[in-house]
């Protein structure tokens, strides 16, 4: 049975189907990653749960994803259902206790959790293009923004940042292309308007301030318990890219952000990635290069990332090499591409001579699972046939009011509530533009050499609408100012004249 070294998982099972051993994640590989696969159905929510739990109670922060709302669960103590308590008795679970666990829910929506949020800057060219779906010449441009946003002082926090600074880059795309390669009106306007389905995703909830502080998914709390923060995902499936970058983001941060560590007795926080296909569906060679750079490197910080999904052949073959702890739940094999898997799947694990791999998933009942974790030095063990065991929380979804409870109790309340949207890329150009503006009026007026007497309907001739900078009279200015002057002369003969009568009369 499981210690404070170790996470029970399950009790393995003999040829003619009675109880073999305890098996057991021990704490000092948890940062070696793992795997847990299967078709839909067969039990693979529960087995993050039971992982999830463990990690928990040995004091290890978790984050996972919550794709269908089942593993909201967590947060509440289990009941004793009768199918609960035969698995526990077939594993020999005993005491079979019931808990709740410390859970700080988590929505980028800010629905059914504490906003998350991230700025534009942090997200970083590469991530936005995949994002956005860029084409090469698009990212060029993207690469090009985010350096002159560096090199210009200029502050990327938002949507509405980037949609100026790529509006600033359109006005000036002549300037910018002799400097930094071809940017084109074009491509920008192709970004702008790729900007626009963003935001009306609601990815512009996701983009600013305040951002998530990584110490937040780190807690642990006053009895020792690692926090465990649930992404509410079933409306974030919606946009499965957004979903996919967003969690490879956080990873990101984890790496850069964490020191050094080594191997520890027991890893400093667990990441589950659900639905891990959509982080490498599609994917660019240089993002699945990153992921696979950031999941060899991030273990020396003392992280351990379980990636989750259907099909093992969704994990590139680099990145699969270094799951050690794995969890193979039942594979359907109807299709040539299901067979492929089903037999990828049993060539990674170390082969056990009591049964046929391949044969054991096409087989495996709901909640069984073929399961090798690391042993000592590091060795995989040889695969077993194993019953997961039952989880102390409770099985299935919790209440929106429940939800809202664990919520306003959270430790986060109110910190991640309310936008803030401080000075930044949008404010600085709009200054720039304004004052650009008042300088070229300023020059206008100087050089139309001020105020100066006009004629009703002859402004916009004269210049006084400050559209012609110059001081030299045109032909019509010249001819006009000789009509004046000529009605000027006669109007004053005229009145010289009539004075002049008047006194030689009053003789």
């Amino acid at each position: 049975m499981a210690d404070d070294t170790s996470i029970f998982i399950g009790a393995s099972r003999k040829p003619d189907d009675s109880y073999q051993r305890a098996e057991e994640l021990l704490l000092r590989y948890g940062n070696r990653h793992g795997l847990i696969t299967g078709a839909t159905g067969t039990g693979k929510t529960v087995s993050l749960q039971v992982l999830a739990e463990g990690f928990s109670n040995a004091g290890v922060p978790v984050f996972c994803a919550d794709i269908k709302g089942d593993l909201s669960g967590i947060a509440m103590m289990g009941e004793a259902k009768d199918f609960l308590v035969k698995r526990a008795g077939q594993v020999k679970l005993d005491p079979y206790q019931f808990q709740e666990f410390p859970v700080i829910f988590w929505d980028l929506f800010g629905e059914q959790g504490h906003p998350i949020r991230a700025t534009i800057s942090e997200m970083g060219p590469l991530l936005m293009s995949r994002l956005m779906n860029l084409t090469e010449a698009q990212e060029g441009v993207m690469n090009i923004a985010f350096r002159i946003a560096d090199e210009e002082g200029l502050l990327l926090l938002d949507l509405k940042d980037l949609q100026a600074l790529l509006a600033n880059m359109a006005d000036r795309a002549d300037q910018l292309s002799a400097r930094y390669g071809n940017v084109t009106k074009p491509s920008v306007g192709a970004i702008q308007r790729t900007l626009l389905v963003l935001e009306s995703q609601g990815a512009a909830n996701f983009f600013g301030e305040p951002a998530l502080r990584i110490a937040d998914i780190m807690r642990t709390t006053r009895d020792g318990r690692g926090a465990v923060s649930v992404l509410a995902a079933d409306k974030l499936m919606m946009n499965p890219r957004l979903y996919a970058t967003f969690l490879l983001w956080l990873m990101s941060e984890l790496f850069e952000e964490l020191p050094e560590v080594g191997d520890l007795e027991r890893p400093k926080l667990v990441f589950f990635f659900d639905e891990a296909h959509l982080l490498f569906e599609d994917a660019p060679k240089v993002l699945i290069d990153r992921v696979e750079q950031v999941v060899r490197l991030i273990r020396s910080k003392g992280v351990g990332v379980y990636f989750v999904t259907q099909n093992p052949l969704d994990i590139p073959e680099k990145v699969l090499a270094q799951l050690g702890n794995r969890v193979q739940h039942a594979l359907r094999a109807y299709t040539p591409r299901e067979q492929q898997a089903v037999r990828t799947a049993a060539e990674t694990f170390r082969p056990n001579p009591d049964f046929d791999c391949a044969t054991a998933i096409t087989q495996l009942a709901t909640g069984e699972a073929l399961v090798s974790m690391l042993e000592d030095k590091g060795v995989p063990a040889m695969v077993q046939r194993t019953l997961i065991r039952p989880p102390s929380s409770r099985l299935g979804p919790i209440t929106p009011d429940e939800r809202r409870k664990i919520i306003a109790e959270s430790p986060v309340a109110g910190q991640y509530d309310q936008a803030v949207d401080r000075e930044s890329a949008f404010e600085m150009l709009q200054k720039k533009t304004k004052e650009a503006q008042e300088a070229e009026a300023q020059a206008q007026q100087q050089n139309s050499g001020g105020s100066r007497w006009t004629i009703p309907g002859f402004d916009d001739v004269l210049g006084t609408s400050g559209r012609r900078s110059s001081n030299r009279q045109t032909v019509a200015e010249a001819a006009i100012k000789s009509v004046v002057r000529s009605v000027g002369s006669s109007v004053g003969r005229a009145i010289v004249r009539g004075i002049l009568g008047s006194l030689a009369r009053g003789r």
